[in-house]
């Protein structure tokens, strides 16, 4: 079970990703009494003064936290609460239990400074166990590993999350209140003492000929038998004021050396895991990367190298890790990133090339019966429907199976375009399988299909629907009816890619909303039939740059332009002063007989907190705000089943208002739903908001967006004004991925991809780079047989080892 000390350190850590007070529900200032609690739950009446002076110290630092406003402050602050937390007392119950362990501990404990060696008489390469260095027993081996670290490989490729830069030495007698800084310090007096309320406080005082400062270390009584008088150290930290003297507080430090590795440089910063410690760690790296950068084969053609002027990857690996300056690492990040992206990019061409390479089928269309279909639709479709549909048609008749995206904004009318490309395939005399991510979602498709294949000029195709709900006799009939050939075209969800399910002659696979499939779902369905084509489609317009990564390996289709007609959903940003008024015009579109949603805020470090908050939200607001309306309550931690039902009794109109957290189903099609209003709006992404903004709209009447925003901040205020200006989902795409990067944009995780490290999704400039180096590269020696691409070949195996089929 984790403890309060193991959890808060987790926090602290979320919390220094970006430094915004959000890594817990009300922040870190409400948290502390939350802290207080645990923490001596947890240690129990045996604890020492010294101990409930520690916990005591880090709620009151808590406190002070949530009160900071200014990122620097919140950084300095943060980073001395971190090294606090990392001290923390050994409860007395483990006290003897430490006793029996510290011979093994000495062997590997996070503790030491000593910089680990190799272990002598083992053959090691880069692929060898972690446990080959000394330091690294079994037991650090298994915390290593939280980290990702297995190898020695893996170990060069943990990059610094971020750097602390201690590089800049200055005299004592020119510090400032509040900077970052190092001195080189001879130690005058050193000694602890114990406060009044029984905790340890080491303090030392320090010259270097220009003048005198104090250090202080809370709760470190160890370092009286570290920094003794005489001694020359290192200090890097911020420079604090007590009593009206400058001095620092818990500063880091070390002794005065040749080569300085936790002080005065650019210091690394890794992430870390319980028992992992940052010295011990950062210790350990140094040796790996200088014994081992030396033997890293570099994999990137000399040729791609010089074009882009790129370093050695020795230099980059060391440049990365232990930077000489910020330029350096910044040389040493663009060569990574160039790297990250050039192997994804090979990893694409080769997989765009084996798919290319596989016989499929062509279908002979019926360009007569496609222009009567379309002259018999209630609508004329856009010039962007129009030129997506050719290109569909091109690969159908094609003797290489197509896989292609079709990307839209939502609304833009991707289903009638799959639903041409799927009567063509019918026409043919073949098979057409549509699969969507939900009951609701399929059966929303199967009821279009079945309207748009009313008006098809020739046969109407026998389609039926199939989900994990419909059994018996009426499941054995669709099984039956594909096996056979009878059923033309099938609507469904996972239950498609069960093994009870065969086709006869399945030519056409269309997924929506394909990044909420795995790999492997999206491959079961192709594999249904003999290379069918591949349609994936999605309601989120895709950044330029993801679309050359994410989905480079596929040909892409884009429906830029919106049937003429379709309102414009009204988008206000509301002030949570103004809340009230908000409710008071949802209730009178309710009374008006219309449907609404209020979304709630999204808790980025738990989801178990954010659906606490969402019931919590639920019921204030039935009991409260709208005690005489039918409300619905959605959250991710529900069953499958009860999504499922309680969106069927909103789109049925058996609730007015459904209260949902983010899970709200991309897609779902409430015509009579007019009102959105989404609570804590900074929080989510531009990307989201707009899909939220697309459930409503699609009806008749005037739609409106409400984004209730409890954040001030100039940055939050302008990134949200850009809803109110813009309802292109490509320009809030873009700027989406500007401002806040790519995340898990559009599903990512689930693509099948590599991660990447350090490539910058919003870097189009490199991506492009990257991606024609490839092309070129590719073009000369496609199966990378060439002697001089062997170790590239390796790398792009490595890489994209179990990754494979990304369609």
């Amino acid at each position: 079970m984790i403890t309060p000390t193991e959890k808060l350190s987790k926090i602290l850590h979320l919390e220094a990703e970006r430094y915004r007070n959000r890594a817990v529900f009300g922040g870190l200032g409400r948290y502390a009494d939350t802290w207080l609690e645990e923490a001596r739950e947890a240690f129990g009446p045996q604890a020492t003064e010294a101990t409930t002076a520690w916990i005591e110290e880090i709620a009151r630092r808590l406190r002070a936290y949530g009160n900071l406003s200014d990122q620097a402050n919140r950084r300095s602050a943060l980073h001395a609460l971190i090294n606090l937390v990392q001290d923390a007392p050994i409860p007395k119950e483990k006290v003897e239990q430490k006793k029996e362990k510290v011979k093994a501990e000495a062997k590997e404990g996070p503790g030491t400074t000593e910089i680990p060696r190799q272990t002598r008489k083992r053959r090691t390469g880069l692929d060898s166990p972690i446990t080959v260095l000394q330091g690294v027993g079994p037991r650090q081996s298994e915390r290593l590993a939280k980290l990702g670290i297995r190898t020695i490989r893996d170990m060069l490729y943990c990059f610094p999350h971020r750097y602390d830069d201690y590089s800049q030495l200055k005299p004592i007698n020119r510090l400032e209140y509040g900077e970052e800084t190092t001195i080189i310090a001879q130690v005058w007096d050193a000694g602890a003492r114990r406060t009044r309320g029984g905790a340890s406080l080491f303090k030392a005082t320090l010259s270097d000929g220009t003048g005198f400062i104090d250090a202080t270390w809370f709760n470190q009584p160890y370092l009286a038998n570290r920094i003794k008088p005489g001694q020359q150290i290192v200090v890097s930290g911020q420079v604090n004021e007590y009593l009206g003297r400058l001095c620092f507080s818990s500063p880091v430090w070390e002794p005065l050396e040749d080569e300085l590795l936790h002080t005065g440089r650019l210091v690394p910063v890794y992430p870390l895991t319980a028992g992992i410690h940052a010295k011990w760690l950062r210790s350990l790296m140094k040796y790996t990367v200088d014994y081992w950068s030396k033997r890293l084969p570099d994999h990137l053609p000399n040729s791609v190298r010089d074009e882009y002027d790129l370093m050695s990857l020795e230099t980059a690996i060391t440049q990365i890790h232990f930077p000489d300056s910020k330029a350096a690492m910044e040389k040493a990040r663009a060569r990574l990133a160039f790297d990250e992206l050039f192997v994804v990019q090979i990893g694409l061409l080769q997989q765009r090339h084996q798919w290319r390479s596989e016989p499929g089928r062509s279908l002979a269309v019926d360009e007569t019966m496609h222009q009567r279909f379309i002259k018999h639709l209630p609508f004329e479709l856009t010039g962007a429907q129009r030129k997506a549909l050719q290109q569909i048609i091109a690969d159908l008749r094609s003797e290489h199976p197509m896989n292609r995206l079709l990307q839209g904004d939502v609304g833009s009318g991707k289903t009638v375009v799959a639903t041409a490309a799927m009567a063509l395939t019918v026409a043919s005399g073949a098979q057409a399988a549509l699969m969507a991510p939900t009951a609701i979602l399929a059966e929303q498709h199967y009821n279009t299909l079945t309207q748009l294949f009313a008006i098809y000029p020739g046969p109407t195709p026998t389609m039926r629907f199939l989900t994990g709900d419909v059994t018996g006799q009426e499941r054995e009939d669709i099984y039956a009816g594909l096996a056979s050939g009878t059923v033309d075209v099938v609507v469904g969800t996972h239950a498609l890619i069960q093994e009870t399910v065969q086709f006869k002659d399945l030519a056409l696979a269309v997924i929506d909303e394909q990044h909420r499939f795995g790999v492997r779902q999206r491959a079961a369905l192709r594999q249904k039939g003999y290379n069918p084509h591949l349609l994936v489609m999605t309601a989120t317009p895709i950044p330029r740059s993801l679309e050359l990564t994410v989905w480079g390996h596929l040909d892409v289709s884009v429906i830029d332009e919106m049937p003429p007609g379709r309102k414009a959903v009204i988008t206000r940003l509301i002030l949570p002063t103004e809340r009230e008024r908000a409710y008071s015009f949802l209730r009178s579109q309710v009374e008006k007989g219309r449907q609404a949603f209020i979304i709630c805020p999204l808790v980025e470090a738990s989801e178990k907190i954010e659906t606490k908050a969402a019931i919590e939200e639920h019921e204030r607001l039935q009991k409260y705000i709208f005690p005489d309306l039918r409300m619905g309550l959605l959250h991710g931690r529900m069953k499958g089943e009860e999504k499922e039902d309680t969106m069927a009794r909103f789109a049925r109109g058996d609730l007015d208002i459904l209260v949902s957290t983010s899970v709200v189903e991309v897609g779902i099609d409430v015509p009579n739903a007019t009102v959105m209003l989404i609570e804590g709006a900074e929080r989510f992404g531009l990307s989201q908001l707009h899909q939220f903004r697309g459930r409503v709209g699609r009806g008749e009447h005037a739609s409106y967006c409400l984004l209730v925003s409890d954040s001030v901040t100039p940055e939050a205020q302008a990134r949200l004004k850009t809803m109110e200006e813009t309802a292109d989902g490509f320009v809030l795409a873009e700027k989406d991925l500007e401002m806040r990067g790519p995340g898990d944009f559009l599903g990512t995780r689930q693509s099948g991809l590599p991660d990447l490290q350090l490539a910058s999704m919003s870097n189009l400039k490199r991506i492009e780079a990257a991606r024609e180096a490839a092309r070129r590269f590719f073009e000369s020696d496609p199966e990378l047989e060439a002697p001089e691409n062997r170790l590239l070949a390796g790398r792009v195996a490595l890489v994209w080892k179990g990754e494979g089929e990304i369609s």
